[in-house]
């Protein structure tokens, strides 16, 4: 389901999915309802570690992708057989709330994820007990802010949807009404 290009998804939340999640669950009012809490996207750096260029070329396209600068992850101890000394850039990631986070989504439920080959949908297995969502994106090209032309490094990323459902069928209900591509 493509959003609406007159409704952004903040207010197809409020207007629709609140309604609708209240009739369903019964909910007494709008406050009880499940929401989206936070997006945080991260990615390893593994083969990377040594080359400063690609672990350069990460950052600017995950920050390209996210809308906002990213924060690294820091190895907390050394471990020799995987050429890591305590200190070293491990990983990257940032958090996302409010506007940018509703942009972010729009931008993934309606542009990245059918973009991506082979694309099918969701599968609720992605859906934690929770009622959380994490997604693996294999390629970070399947965004229009990447340029598949100037992408020297190929990599993937994690995207954790983090939602204040308290079950599995809230979170799924949540996220189909949000226009997520759940497979059934």
């Amino acid at each position: 389901m493509i959003l609406d290009s007159k409704m952004s998804l903040r207010e197809k939340y409020r207007k629709q999915v609140i309604p609708a999640m209240k009739e369903k669950f019964g909910y007494r009012n709008d406050l009880a309802a499940p929401k989206i809490e936070k997006v945080v996207i991260n990615t390893g750096v593994g083969g990377t570690i040594k080359d400063e260029k690609a672990l350069e070329e990460i950052t600017k396209s995950l920050t390209l992708i996210a809308g906002q600068k990213l924060t690294s992850r820091r190895a907390k101890k050394a471990i020799s057989a995987f050429k890591i000394r305590e200190g070293m850039v491990v990983g990257l990631a940032v958090t996302l709330r409010g506007k940018r986070m509703y942009d972010f989504l729009e931008r993934l439920v309606s542009i990245a994820l059918p973009r991506g080959r082979d694309f099918r949908g969701l599968s609720q297995k992605s859906i934690d007990k929770s009622g959380n969502l994490t997604i693996g994106i294999k390629e970070q090209i399947i965004f229009p802010e990447v340029s598949a032309e100037s992408a020297k490094n190929i990599f993937g990323f994690e995207i954790c949807v983090k939602t204040t459902a308290k079950t599995k069928e809230e979170g799924l209900e949540l996220l189909r009404l949000l226009g997520f591509p759940i497979k059934l």
